[in-house]
C-alpha cells in the first residue's frame, strides 16, 4: 500500500449535476450525458492521492421506476464512460429507499438516504477513508449537511439551490466539477495549523 493510499482522503462526489447532466430520475443508460471536464477533474483528483467515490440517493427503485439491477447498468455505463476517458471511480454507493414514496422494502426511514452518512460510513471501512480528512461535492443542500454530519469540508457546484444553500452554509460554490477539484488541490496543499 502507498503512503497516498494510506492517507485516507477522499472526494465524496453526487452523481446527477455533479457528474453527470441532471434529467431528473435518470432511468435509461441512453440518457447519461457527461458533463464538461468530469474526465480531467477526476484525474486531477486521483494524481493528487484521492480516492473517487460516488455517493448517490437513487429513489426511483422505491419508486418502482427502475429496478436495481438498471441502476447497476447505469453505473456500468457511467464507469464505462469515464474510462474511455482515462478517469475511474474507487466505487459507487446508493441509496434505493424513500421514507414516503413507493411500496415494498425499499420504502423505510433508512440510514443511508443523504443527509444521512451511512453510504459514507460503509465506503469509509470499505475503502478505508478518513471522512474529516475527506470533501463532499454536489449540488444540494443535501450533500452539504452530509459533508457537516462527517466533518468533512463541503463545496456546492452551483445550480438551482445554489444561491440559498450558500446563504444558509457559506461554503464554497465553484462552477462545476473541475473547479471544484482546483479549489480542493490547492485547499488540501496548505499548510495545517497544529492543533486546528
Amino acid at each position: 500500500m502507498t503512503a497516498e493510499s494510506k492517507r485516507g482522503w477522499a472526494v465524496f462526489l453526487d452523481r446527477d449535476g455533479t457528474l453527470i447532466r441532471e434529467v431528473g430520475y435518470l432511468r435509461r443508460v441512453e440518457q447519461i450525458e457527461l458533463l464538461p471536464q468530469v474526465p480531467a477533474a477526476l484525474r486531477l483528483l486521483r494524481e493528487h492521492g484521492f480516492k473517487l467515490v460516488v455517493v448517490t440517493n437513487q429513489s426511483a427503485v422505491a419508486r418502482g421506476w427502475l429496478s436495481e439491477q438498471d441502476l447497476s447498468n447505469i453505473h456500468g455505463a457511467l464507469n464505462a464512460a469515464l474510462a474511455q476517458r482515462g478517469a475511474r471511480l474507487d466505487g459507487i454507493y446508493y441509496c434505493p429507499h424513500h421514507p414516503t414514496e413507493g411500496t415494498g422494502p425499499f420504502r423505510m426511514d433508512c440510514c443511508c438516504r443523504k443527509p444521512k452518512a451511512g453510504m459514507i460510513e460503509r465506503a469509509s471501512v470499505e475503502l478505508g477513508l478518513i471522512p474529516t480528512q475527506s470533501y463532499v461535492v454536489g449540488d444540494q443542500k443535501t450533500d452539504i449537511e452530509l459533508a457537516d454530519r462527517i466533518g468533512a469540508t463541503a463545496l456546492l457546484i452551483r445550480g438551482e439551490q445554489a444561491a440559498a444553500a450558500k446563504d444558509m452554509t457559506g461554503v464554497p460554490i465553484v462552477a462545476d466539477l473541475w473547479h471544484a477539484a482546483l479549489w480542493i488541490v490547492e485547499h488540501k496543499s496548505r499548510p495545517q495549523k497544529v492543533g486546528a
